[in-house]
Parts: structure tokens; sequence; C-alpha cells
């Protein structure tokens, strides 16, 4: 019993119990104790835990009290705040229904009020403003007629400007409309296009044009007619106001007018006094000085240039606008609502700013480009015209016309270099395509002693091109150490005679002088000058085969000389650029400044053309033999006639192009074009007559005639030069230049031999027969001239 403990029943159980179940440490200490005394007796163990759970027990009961006495109080102040709240609770709820049911309706009320009130202090400010401002339309529309009926034109324009800013803030209210503000615009309108017509009444009387009937201006008599009359009297209302243009021209201002009135005041100035007095050098403006007004028109008077100096257009025009200036443009604008940025602006400065762009535009293109020296000889001259130009935009900026520095008119004028150039360049492209659509069968005849008349060029300058120079002559001297004793002639390099257009000289003659123009230029120039001469020459190269292609397709005598003109200018092109090369500016001495690139080019333009002439001519030659009924049947009067007339028509042919061509080309390409043109006409005998199958004697004998006649006038179509005597030696060397002669001799030997001369003609193949045709060929010959006999065998088999 004492080891397995004692058990007791849950009735016995102390009152501690379920203390001692939520105290888990008790319950220890109490276990730990009760092992400990396992040992001691029991009686002394329960003696001692029973005391020792009566302190406990006491402990407890003491600790419960305390928490008890201590919790009693708060619980009763938790309850009297629970009384108070529920008694603040019930007077919220009081106030809230006595607010939303009494307050709130009291506050609706108020803000309505209050709204009320404010929409209607707003409706009346806006209604006293907009009758504020109503009163001042009306105090300055009557203002404005008061002082329009005194002609106090600045006043009245400045009552309409009020009156027009009352509107203005009258329209801009928002959510205020009014009936009477549309009354009231067409009531401003009406009476700003009345003061309008008031000034533009008064405008014409004080600014009168007197212009000609002509709308185009065509001749000086035309502007001769044009005068502009200027009021200098005050307005009698207002003797203190001065000019009564300035009231006119400021009332315009500021009604905005000014723009429009000076713009179509520009426009007629510059039609009818500027323009003209630049265009036409023999118009001198005029001005006239009266008691009430000042007249300007013009005097007429003998040109002395063709077109006008810049000096003196720079005098007209300055005249012209100093009258201006006095009496009608030296306005202030500082009252004028235009330019309130500004108050020193005048009104010339307004006028300048329209019409200048136009007048130096007008100066530049009618009178300072002609005054561009046509050559560099006289650019030191033109210092005058630019400070002439100087001293006229100086004279425009002191009158208020011009402002700000250098304008396009001075720029021009100071850069005379590169107009001098571009103008030069101009002018040569011009004068030379003239030349290149000239005629061309104008001609002179170029010789070996021929030259270009050109000045004789400058001698190089100092520096490497004389150094250059002195080391040519060095090496010249040595080279002469070094010559044969027989020389060449010194037309070796010579261009044959014969004869060229006229154009085509005067066309390097241009070159040249342009050349030697600009071996006294400045760099840019002489640049633009030496491009400007390989330009001329491409533009021959285009222009020319284009320009007379069907006179050149037709006349062979202008495809010579165009064949002429091409060896010319490319016998020049060879030696033109090294002319020059020392003489030009340093960036073309460095191999830049040749022609020589340009010279097959025009060497073979030349030939192409002559050879489509050659074409040409060959096909009417084959084209008349073709008629000769392939010279067949000789014994037919009608086929012999055929035959003849077709031979006739090829020497006449001949004879005609040997007179076209005479003293025109050189006479190796004269003998080598009739020679070729003749062997065709040879070759082509010959085809047709070896093809013959037969031959009988009778058309030997007429074959044989016809060729005697090619034969005979065939060397007379040659005739290079006008001398006849020194055309013999020609005519005689004609086997020099036709191929088929001799072959064309051997068929006539052969028409009119036997069998057996035919056979030591051909002399075992070595003899001049054998060298013309070949054994097949003399075969054929042979059996259609000849019946088929033994002899005629025997023949054949000779011919091998």
């Amino acid at each position: 019993m004492a080891g397995r403990g004692v058990c007791v029943p849950a009735q016995a159980r102390p009152w501690w119990g379920p203390m001692a179940a939520s105290s888990p440490s008790l319950v220890a200490a109490v276990l730990a104790h009760s092992g400990r005394l396992e040992k001691e007796d029991l009686s002394t163990r329960i003696a001692r835990l029973s005391r020792r759970v009566e302190e406990l027990k006491g402990e407890v009961c003491n600790m419960i009290n305390k928490k008890y006495n201590e919790f009693l109080p708060s619980m009763q102040s938790a309850e009297d705040l629970v009384s108070q709240v529920d008694s603040l609770s019930s007077n919220i709820d009081l106030l809230k229904s006595r607010v939303e049911n009494e307050v709130q309706r009291d506050l609706n009320v108020a803000i309505a009020e209050f709204t009320e009130l404010k929409q209607q202090l707003e409706r009346d400010s806006l209604v006293l403003s907009v009758l504020k401002q109503l009163q001042e339309f009306d105090a300055a529309i009557k203002d404005y007629s008061t002082a329009l009926l005194e002609k106090k034109y600045v006043a009245a324009a400045r009552h309409l400007e009020k009156a027009r800013s009352s509107l203005k803030m009258l329209e801009s209210r928002q959510g205020f409309e009014l009936k009477v503000l549309k009354a009231l615009g067409t009531e401003l309108t009406v009476q700003t296009q009345n003061m309008i017509y008031h000034l533009g009444e008064e405008w014409r009387q004080m600014v009168l044009w007197k212009l000609p009937p002509s709308k185009e201006i065509s001749s000086a008599e035309t502007v001769m007619q044009t005068e502009l009359h200027f009021c200098t009297m005050p307005l009698k209302e207002d003797q203190s106001a001065g000019p009564p243009v300035v009231s006119v021209l400021q009332a315009f201002a500021l009604l905005g007018e000014l723009h429009t009135r000076l713009k179509l005041f520009g426009q007629l100035l510059l039609k009818y006094i500027l323009k003209p007095l630049i265009s036409y050098p023999s118009l001198r403006p005029l001005a006239e000085e009266q008691p009430d007004r000042v007249v300007l028109q013009f005097e007429c008077a003998e040109p002395n240039l063709e077109h006008p100096s810049p000096v003196e257009v720079f005098g007209k025009i300055k005249l012209v606008l100093e009258v201006l200036h006095k009496h009608l443009l030296d306005v202030p604008l500082d009252e004028c609502g235009e330019h309130d940025k500004d108050s020193k602006v005048l009104l010339a400065e307004v006028l300048g700013d329209m019409i200048w762009e136009e007048m130096s535009d007008c100066l530049i293109q009618d009178c300072l480009v002609y005054s561009i020296p046509a050559n560099s000889s006289k650019l030191e001259q033109y210092v005058e015209v630019i400070k002439s130009t100087e001293e006229f935009e100086k004279s425009m900026k002191n009158m208020g016309f011009l402002k700000g520095d250098a304008t396009d008119l001075l720029k021009y004028a100071r850069n005379v270099n590169s107009h001098f150039a571009n103008k030069k360049c101009q002018d040569v492209i011009v004068a030379a395509r003239n030349l290149m659509t000239s005629e061309i069968h104008n001609t002179v005849k170029i010789t070996p002693d021929s030259s270009v008349a050109i000045p004789k060029l400058p001698d190089p300058g100092t520096g490497d091109n004389l150094k250059m120079q002195k080391a040519s002559k060095k090496l010249h001297n040595e080279l002469m150490n070094l010559e044969n004793e027989t020389k060449l002639s010194q037309h070796t390099f010579s261009l044959p005679t014969c004869c060229v257009s006229v154009s085509v000289e005067k066309l390097m003659e241009l070159a040249y002088q342009t050349l030697l123009e600009a071996t006294t230029s400045t760099d840019q120039c002489c640049i633009q000058l030496f491009y400007s001469v390989r330009n001329i020459f491409h533009l021959f190269y285009d222009v020319v085969p284009i320009y007379h292609k069907e006179n050149l397709q037709k006349l062979p005598q202008l495809a010579a000389i165009h064949h002429n003109n091409c060896m010319y200018i490319a016998h020049h092109l060879l030696t033109l650029g090294h002319q020059f090369r020392y003489r030009l500016t340093n960036i073309l001495c460095d191999g830049a400044a040749t022609f020589v690139d340009l010279v097959p080019g025009f060497r073979r333009l030349g030939m192409e053309c002559f050879l489509a002439q050659m074409r040409v001519q060959k096909g009417e030659l084959l084209e008349r033999l073709s008629s000769a009924r392939n010279f067949s049947n000789m014994d037919n009067e009608e086929n012999y006639s055929a035959a003849n007339k077709a031979t006739r028509q090829v020497l006449h042919q001949l004879k005609r192009l040997g007179k076209v061509w005479q003293d025109v080309l050189p006479v190796n390409i004269y003998c080598k074009a009739m020679g070729t043109l003749l062997n065709t006409a040879l070759r082509e005998i010959i085809t047709r007559i070896t093809a013959l199958e037969d031959i009988s004697a009778e058309d030997a004998d007429r074959l044989h005639s016809l060729c005697r006649t090619m034969l005979e006038e065939g060397p007379q179509v040659f005739t290079p030069l006008l001398e006849e005597n020194k055309n013999k030696k020609y005519q005689e060397e004609v086997p020099v230049y036709v191929q088929k002669w001799m072959m064309f001799k051997e068929l006539m030997i052969i028409l009119q031999a036997n069998l057996q001369e035919i056979v030591d003609q051909w002399a075992d193949g070595k003899g001049p027969l054998a060298a013309e045709f070949s054994s097949a060929e003399v075969k054929s010959l042979i059996r259609a001239l000849f019946q088929n006999t033994e002899r005629r065998a025997a023949a054949l088999a000779k011919i091998k």
C-alpha cells in the first residue's frame, strides 16, 4: 500500500485539488517531496505534508482575497462608465436628429439665398461693365464723327480704334450676348470704311499719278507720259499740322491700311519710274517744285551707251528717292500702331522693305550685269562701280530706305571677279555655239604656212615656270649637238593644204583668245576660262553633227568640209595645251592643261562623217551599175545601151565628186577617196564580166569598148587641184590609189586576146595575168570567150 501510494476517492479529494490540477509546479513539488519521504515514516510524512498543505492553502486564500479586493473597485467604475456612455449616446442621437431635421433645412435655405445673391451681383456687375463699354463705344463714335468732320484724321482713327477695342471687349465676354453687338459691329465697319474712303480721297489728291494709257512699258517714249504730283500745302483746318500727307499716312497706319496703300504706291513707283530709269539710259528724272506741289516727271536725252552706266543709274534713283523722302516718306511712325516696338521707324523704311529687293534685282539684271568688263584689262576700272554702289547704299541708309549691312546689290558688285569669269565663259560659249550653227560651206583655204591670228604670247613668269623654261633650253641645246645632218622639212608636222569652214577658223581663234585672256586673269577665273575652252570643243562634238545632220548626209562637199574641220581642230588640240601650259595658273600647270585627250574623238568624228558619205556614194555607184543588165548579151542594142549608160553615169558621178571635193580635201585624202570609189566601180564591172558564162566575139568587143572608156576617162576624175597641169601627176598615179586598176587592164587584154596570148600573159602563173586573176577566174573567162576545142582544152591545161 505504501509503495503504490494512497488512492483518494473523488468525493474525498481536498478542496485545493482543482488548484493543484491547474498548478503543475505545485504538484511537482509535492511529488518531489513525497519521493524524499519514502524512506521516512509514513506518519511523519503525512503530518509534514498536511502542514505544508495548510500553509499553501493559506497563501492561496490570501492571494485570492487580495485579487478580489483589487478587482471590485474597477468593476464598479466600469459600471459607472457604461451608464455614462449610454447617457451620452442618447444625447448624441437626439442632437443628430435635431440637426437632420431642423439645422440642415435652415442651412440649405441660406446657401440658396447666398448663391442667388452672388449671381445677381455678377449679373449686375456685368451689366454695369457692358453699359460702361457701350458708353465708351458711343462716346468714341461721337468723337470720331466730330474729328472726321474737322479732318483731324489721326484723332478720328484713334477714336475708331478705341471703339473697336470696346467692341472686342464686349464680344469677348463669355455667356453674355447682345443682339445690339451685331449692329454695333456693322456700324463700326461702316464708319471704318467711310474713313478709309475719305483718307483715300485725300491720298489721291495729295499723291496724284498720271500714267500712260498703255499698261505695258514698251519704250522710253511710253514712260515719258508718266508724272507724279505731291501736294505740299497743309490742311486749311489745321495749318500747324504740317504737310497733309503726314496725318493721312498716320491715320492709314492706325487703321491698318498703310501697308496696302504703300504696297500699291511701291508697285507703281517701281513699274513707271524706277525700273524705266534703270532700263532706258535716255531717261532723266526731273523734279519741278511749284507753290503747292512738287511734280516728278521725265526728260529724254540722247543715250551715250547701249546699256546704262551704274553710276548714272544710281544718281537717277537717288534723286527720285530724295524727292520722295523730302515730301512724302519722312514721316515717323511712333504713333502709328503698326510699329509700336520701334518708335524711331520712318515711313521710308517701310517702303524700302517693300521695294528694295525687287529694285536691287532689277539693278543687277539690267544694269550691273552689263557693266561687268568684257576682258580682264578693264577690271581695275570696275573699282569705280563698286565705290558708287557703296555710296548709293550709304545714301539709302541715311534716308531710311535701307537697313543692315551689305546687301545682294553690293555683294554682286564686289564679287566682280567671279561675275567676270561667269560672263566671259557664257559669252565664249554663246559665241562658239553661234559659230557652230552658222553655215559650213563658207570656207577658207588652210596651208602649211597658215596660223591662227593671235597676239604673241607673253613670256612665262618667274619662279618654277622660269626654271622649267631654263631647263628646257638647256635640254634643247644638248639635243642640238645630237642632231643628224639630214633635217626634216619645216612642214613635216603641218596640216596639209585644205579648206575649212570660216566659222571653225574663228572658233579656233576664239579658243586661243580665251586662253590668252586666262593667262592674265586670277586663278579662279583662269580655271573657269580654261574649262570653258574645253567645253567649246565638247559642244562642237555634240552640236555640229546633230545640227547639220541632214546636210552632212546629203551634200558630199559639206561632209568633206566637216572632215577637214574636225582634222583642223584635232591638229590644233595636239599643241594647244602645251602652248599655254606654263602661262596658266599653277593648278593647271601640273598636267591638267591639255587637250590631247580630245584629239581621238575629233578625228573619229571627222572620219565617221566622211566614211558615211563614202558609203552613200558607193551605194549610188553600185545602184547605177545594177542597171547595166549584168553586161550580158552586148550584141543586143538595148543591153549595150543600158550598160553604156550605166558606165557613163558612173563616170559622171565620179567627175562630179571630183569637182565637188577639188581643192577642198587634202590631196592625199582626195586621191584615196576617189581611188576607193573608182575601185568600187571597177570591181563591180570585173565581177559582173567574170561571172558571164558565154561571151561572143561581138560581146567581147563591146565589153572592151566599155572598159576602154572607163580606162581612158577614169584617171580624169583625179583633179585634186584647180591647176590642170598639176593634176597630171596624180592621174598618172592611178594604180597607186585604185587597187583593181591593173586587174581591170588585164581583163581588157583578155577580152581582145587569143588563147596563146592569154597563156603567154599567164606565163605558168608568173605573168601579169596571174598577179591579178586566179586560175579558176582565167579558166572561166576562157570558157566564156572561146568555143570548146582542143586548142581551148590545151590552153586550159596550161592555166594552173
